[in-house]
C-alpha cells in the first residue's frame, strides 16, 4: 500500500500541482487538501481516488504554486482604511487609547484578506484531472515496483517454511522408536512389581503414536504453502493472505504441541520466525 506520485500541469501561466502519498491502512482512509477554486469537484475526486487505490492510509494535496507569480491572495485596501476610521472614532469617542500594533489588529479582521474569486472553467478542470490521474498513477507504479520486492521476500519465507517441513521427516521415525523404547524400559524396570499385559500395551502404545501422528498436519501445512503462493498474484490480495497465514500458524503449533522432540522443536522455532516476518510484511500487501 506505500506508494508516492506526482503531478504537475500549467494552465493560463499557473502552475497546478498534484501529489499523493499512500500508508498502510485496514481500509481507505483519505485525507485531501485542495485549493478553493477545485473544492467543487472534492467528490469527484473522492471517488476516483477510492476507485483506483481501493485501500491505504492516503493523502492528497491539489495546490496552485505561486512561488514564481503573484499572490493570489491580496489585502483588501477599503475594508482595511474603513476599519482604521472606524476604531479610530471609537477611541476618540470612548477616550480610549487607540493600539499601538495597528497592522497586527487590522490584519486580523474579517474579509481584511481577499482571494482572487475565479469561476472554474471546463478546460481547465479537464487538464487538472488529467494530472490527477497522471499523479495517480505514478503512485500504482511504485505500488507496482514495491509488491515485486515484497513479493521476493515473501517467496522466500514461505520457501524456508516449506524446507524446514521436510527437516522434519528424518526425526519422525526416531522420535516414535524413542518413545517406544522409554516406555519399554519403563515398563520392565517394573515388571517384577507389576504385572501388565502385553497385548493391551501393544494396543494402548499403538493408541498413543497415533496421537502424535504430524502427517495430517504436514499435509495440511504444504497445501497452505501452496495456496499463499497463489494467492499472492491476486488481486488485492493482502486480507486474504492474512487468512492464510494464520492457518499456517495453526498447523506449525500444532507441530509443535505433538513434536514431543528436541530437534523437531527447533524446527518449529524457526517455522514462527519465518511466519512472524510473513505477518510483517503481509501489512503492506494491498
Amino acid at each position: 500500500m506505500t506508494g508516492f506520485g506526482k503531478a504537475s500541469c500549467e494552465y493560463n501561466n499557473k502552475k497546478i500541482v498534484v501529489e499523493v502519498k499512500s500508508l498502510n491502512s485496514k481500509q481507505l482512509d483519505l485525507q485531501m487538501r485542495i485549493a478553493g477554486i477545485y473544492r467543487e469537484k472534492e467528490l469527484e475526486l473522492r471517488s476516483e481516488i477510492a476507485q483506483k487505490l481501493e485501500r491505504g492510509k492516503v493523502e492528497f494535496s491539489l495546490y496552485i504554486d505561486n512561488s514564481n507569480g503573484e499572490a493570489a491572495v491580496q489585502i483588501n485596501k477599503a475594508v482595511v482604511e474603513s476599519y482604521y476610521y472606524q476604531i479610530k472614532s471609537i477611541a476618540d469617542t470612548m477616550s480610549v487609547q487607540v493600539p499601538s500594533n495597528w497592522f497586527d489588529v487590522l490584519l486580523r479582521l474579517p474579509d481584511v484578506m481577499k482571494g482572487e474569486m475565479l469561476e472554474l472553467e471546463e478546460a481547465e478542470w479537464l487538464q487538472v484531472r488529467k494530472t490527477v490521474c497522471e499523479a495517480l498513477n505514478a503512485l500504482t507504479e511504485f505500488r507496482i515496483q514495491e509488491g515485486a520486492m515484497l513479493a521476493t521476500v515473501l517467496n522466500k519465507n514461505i520457501d524456508t517454511i516449506e524446507k524446514l517441513l521436510k527437516d522434519i521427516a528424518p526425526y519422525e521415525g526416531e522420535r516414535i522408536e524413542k518413545i517406544k523404547t522409554r516406555l519399554q524400559e519403563n515398563l520392565e524396570s517394573l515388571n517384577d512389581k507389576v504385572d501388565y499385559d502385553k497385548n493391551r500395551f501393544e494396543q494402548e502404545l499403538f493408541f498413543y503414536i497415533e496421537k502424535l501422528d504430524v502427517n495430517e498436519e504436514k499435509a495440511r501445512l504444504q497445501q497452505h504453502l501452496n495456496y499463499f503462493r497463489e494467492t499472492m498474484f491476486e488481486k488485492a490480495s493482502g486480507k486474504k493472505l492474512g487468512f492464510i497465514a494464520q492457518e499456517i500458524g495453526r498447523e506449525v503449533n500444532t507441530l509443535g504441541s505433538k513434536s514431543n522432540h528436541s530437534e523437531m522443536q527447533k524446527i518449529v522455532v524457526l517455522m514462527k520466525d519465518e511466519l512472524e516476518q510473513i505477518k510483517e510484511q503481509i501489512l503492506n500487501v494491498l
